[in-house]
């Protein structure tokens, strides 16, 4: 790909500063799918201006204004379909599919977060001062930041961007390197809609850049909110920074999501949700079923109806035909897992199906037999290798759910719903679901974890909350009584 895709800023495709430029490549076959430019601190600090600049006429537009807008975002949107699932493909090798999903579900929050327009909602408070009518107020904040990673790259653009604008904050938008003509078309889409020069504006970088880059938007004094998907290393940095700036941030970090299957599932249905949860994107989901802790008592009947379903998947180059699982995102990834793989095998588990790769093309592998020794019980695999653990009882089941750093999706199966969601109710994660797989994003509902996982919620009045800023406002209607 010979153009260059430009930063945005102010309404116009700019080039980067300094003039510099960087490649993404395709993680099958190594051609350059994208090169964009790459920002310097000072396109970063330029695009903050302009969201700035832009803050005082948006925020000022009536609340059904900004719902048309953002509802005609959500067509062009949809309308950029057959551009979105190629960059899709060509930057992260995902097959098409998944592109559809992410475009299908990213027009939702658009649409979601344009009927929170009038959900920013306050309150009148009783005051003891007579005469004195007290409210609180919630108000846009200013201008957020917004960063989102490549793995479910069009829905977590959207996210990171669709209920700040929606509250009327204005935004600055920080694409993955991974992707970053993907996150790109998101920003195009919204202002073809014709939000308003400088409502939404995006940076793309190098990775080598990206501390420099990230710091300057952090700490300009105009940025008012940040949100951050990503791992939970990155977000710890991101955190750092903004506790040192005083910005409040939200932040969605790595998983390790379990799925807990009691004694009285329904096995086929524990299995079909198994596999949607630990494959759908190969496995590259922050909700990704990542450890499948089964009771014993059904634990061999389970194993063997999940192996076979999962060595039934067809993975592979999606340029090549129809797959479910596409490719990893780098070599890096297959590395990991194949390293997770070792050790497991060399402490006692046993390999189900699948097994190691050479190449990002990883198939589906199961290891059953997994305990606390083994790396892969805590290590987040991001990719197509999930463990098993048997289990006797609830309240082991629950102990192995609960070892963990992370906390931000899980998943019980069970035939009586009551009890299963008592075992839901004992998971310390951000969101469990009861007969339903780890897996599952809806724009209205509160998202976000605990523990390692992060802080914050996205989705719904939870995230109007987050990128409001609640004032306390009075009123003295009558005469007011002062001490001297």
């Amino acid at each position: 790909m010979s153009e260059t895709i430009d930063l945005f800023i102010g309404g116009r495709a700019v080039p980067a500063s300094g003039g510099g430029t960087f490649e993404r490549r395709n993680p099958i076959n190594g051609d350059v799918a994208t090169v964009a430019a790459a920002a310097t601190p000072d396109d970063a600090r330029a695009a903050v201006e302009a969201a700035q600049a832009a803050f005082g006429e948006w925020s000022a537009r009536p609340p059904g204004e900004r719902r048309a807008l953002l509802l005609a975002a959500a067509d062009v949107l949809e309308g950029k379909a057959e551009a979105f699932t190629a960059a899709v493909t060509a930057e992260t090798g995902s097959p098409d599919h998944w592109g559809m999903f992410n475009l299908g579900l990213a027009a939702g929050m658009l649409r979601e977060a344009a009927s929170l327009t009038t959900q920013v909602t306050g309150e009148v408070i009783p005051s003891n001062v007579p005469g004195s009518v007290a409210m609180a107020v919630r108000q846009p904040a200013g201008v957020v930041v917004g960063m989102a990673p490549w793995n479910a790259p069009i829905i977590l653009g959207v996210r990171a961007l669709a209920t700040p604008l929606a509250v009327g904050n204005t935004v600055v938008f920080k694409g993955s390197e991974k992707c970053p003509l993907t996150h790109r078309l998101i920003v195009d889409a919204l202002h073809e809609a014709g939000l308003g020069d400088g409502v939404v504006n995006y940076i793309s970088h190098d990775a080598a850049d990206a501390p420099a880059v990230v710091e300057a938007m952090i700490a300009h004094p105009a940025t008012r909110r940040v949100n951050f998907t990503g791992s939970t290393a990155v977000g710890r940095e991101i955190g750092k920074l903004c506790g040192e700036h005083l910005k409040p941030v939200v932040l969605e970090l790595g998983g390790k999501a379990p799925l807990v299957i009691l004694d009285d599932a329904d096995v086929d249905a524990a299995v079909d949700a198994a596999a949607f949860g630990a494959f759908a994107n190969a496995g590259q989901i922050c909700m990704s079923t990542e450890r499948i802790i089964v009771d014993s008592t059904i634990a061999d009947e389970f194993v063997e109806k999940l192996s076979a379903k999962a060595a039934g998947l067809p993975f592979g180059d999606p340029s090549e035909g129809p797959v479910v699982l596409g490719s990893v995102i780098d070599a890096e990834t297959v590395e990991r897992c194949n390293a997770l793989i070792d050790d497991a095998l060399a402490k006692g588990a046993t390999l189900v199906c699948g097994g190691k790769a050479e190449d990002t093309l990883m198939g589906p592998t199961l290891i059953d037999g997994v305990t606390p020794e083994m790396d892969i019980w805590h290590q987040e695999s991001f990719g197509p290798v999930k463990p098993i653990t048997r289990v006797s009882g609830v309240d082991e089941a629950v102990e192995h759910a609960n070892d963990t750093i992370y906390g931000l999706s899980a998943a019980v199966f069970g035939g009586d719903a009551a009890r299963a969601l008592d075992v839901a109710h004992r998971i310390e994660s951000g969101i469990c679901h009861v007969n339903g797989p780890t897996v599952h994003d809806e724009a209205q509902m509160p998202f976000g974890g605990v523990k390692a996982s992060g802080w914050g919620r996205f989705g719904g009045t939870a995230g109007v909350h987050e990128f409001t800023d609640l004032r306390w406002m009075t009123v003295q209607t009558g005469p007011r009584h002062y001490p001297f």
